[in-house]
This record gives structure tokens, sequence and C-alpha cells, in this order.
């Protein structure tokens, strides 16, 4: 079975082509600077997607492996990485996968917004993780980012851009449209919305604590116009990704 996300593959391998993305100046520094991989440690990426992440990590570690349920991301994972990854196709829920293997680290980038059953995929970490190793999460900011909730606007008379966030404590299964604009070939993905205590309360269930949490804001600068820099305001002062650390407790 593929995910949502296999069927935009192809479309995803190519936006990431671009060296503006979220991915590379915002998430890919950040992600590598907190996980800090040693050459001698082992990494486990879960939705590892087509291997932009795990690539970086290579560069550091042989010991490194991915898995995503896509069978389509994987096989251009395949493609662009060097025969050294391990790569799989598995679903990071599945309490089967990579049997009697332990990691150093393990990361979740982008993907756990993707993945339905949580408690699932945070008991694999439990099961994955070495006792002193550590997890990293990377989501879209809960708080400010909520699929078809959250919204931007502009306070013309005090030259303001807000943060609209119509709902955040319920948590949400909502289809996104991969290909808005278009009407004929549209490809869906879904994600999954819940708020930061749910993330909390997975965690402390399988007795791993938050050490860290970091909010990481865009890279990118508006063009000149009349919302300019309102626009470069609210930027530096609403973040885009949130960034989670765990460690067995």
């Amino acid at each position: 079975k593929d995910t949502s996300w296999g069927g935009v593959a192809t479309w995803y391998d190519k936006h990431l082509e671009n060296d503006n993305t979220y991915h590379a100046q915002v998430v890919a520094p950040n992600l590598l600077r907190v996980v800090d991989l040693k050459q001698n440690e082992s990494l486990l990426e879960l939705g590892c997607g087509q291997g932009f992440f795990l690539e970086k990590f290579l560069e550091i570690s042989n010991n490194v492996t991915g898995v995503d349920l896509g069978k389509s991301l994987i096989d251009i994972a395949k493609n662009n990485l060097p025969a050294k990854a391990r790569l799989f196709v598995g679903n990071a829920e599945d309490g089967t996968i990579l049997k009697g293997e332990k990691f150093d680290a393990i990361t979740v980038v982008l993907a756990i917004q993707n993945m339905k059953n949580l408690n699932a995929v945070v008991q694999n970490f439990k099961r994955l993780l070495k006792d002193d190793g550590r997890v990293c999460i990377v989501i879209n900011h809960p708080t400010f980012r909520i699929p078809k909730s959250s919204s931007w606007g502009i306070d013309t008379e005090n030259k303001i851009q807000y943060r609209r966030v119509d709902s955040y404590m319920s948590e949400q299964e909502v289809g996104i449209d991969m290909t808005p604009g278009s009407k004929t070939g549209k490809q869906m993905t879904v994600s999954y919305h819940r708020p930061l205590q749910v993330y909390s309360k997975a965690f402390g269930k399988e007795g791993f604590a938050i050490t860290k949490i970091e909010e990481w804001i865009s890279h990118r600068k508006s063009e000149k116009g009349p919302h300019a820099k309102a626009e470069d305001k609210a930027r530096k002062e609403i973040p885009l990704f949130m960034c989670l650390v765990l460690k067995k407790i």
C-alpha cells in the first residue's frame, strides 16, 4: 500500500531541487545542529521521503537508515542516495519494522503530522532507540500552522501582519490539495493537526521527556511593497516550525 505522499513523489523530489526551499534554508541546517550526529553513531529517519535529509546525515555517518511507507518515494531515495544508505519501505506505526535494531538518533522531519497513529509511532521510538539516544521531531508549528484553520491577515490601520487561528485544541484530519489551481489530475495528501499537549502526553506515556523545544522562523524577505515591512516583522515573530528533542527518562 502506498502513502498519500507516494502520489506526489516526483513533484516533491523536483520541488526539493530548489535551493531556496524551507527544507534547504531553514530545516536542514537547524536539524543537523540539533541532532549533532557523530561519525560513529547510527541514525534512523522515519518518514524519510525521497531522502533529502538522509543525504545530509550521510556526509557525517555511514550508518544511516531510512523508512517510508511510500514505495515511490523510497525508489527515488535509492536513486538519489549512495549505496551505503539503508532504505526500506515500511510503516512508522508498524511494531515489527527493523526488529532487534537500536539507533543512537531517530528523526521524524515534517512527517509525524502525516502519521495517523501517533501512539504507535512513539512506541517505535521506545523500541528502536538506544537508552542514551535522542529523538528529534520537526513539525509544522502546531499553534500557528493549522491546515485550513489558520491564515495571514493585514491590519492596514496599524500596519501589522497578524496570524489568525480559528481552532487549535481540536485534533483534525485534513485533506491537503497538493495541486491547487489545477482541475485535473488532483493529488491529495492527509495531515493530522494535534495540539502540543497531545504530543506531550503521547511522549510521556512511553517514558520520554521533551528536553528541548526550538521554534524556527522563515528565511525569506518580502519584495518592496506597502506591506513588506509588516510581513518581514511577522516572519520573525511567528515561527513556521517547531523542533522537539526527546530522551528516555
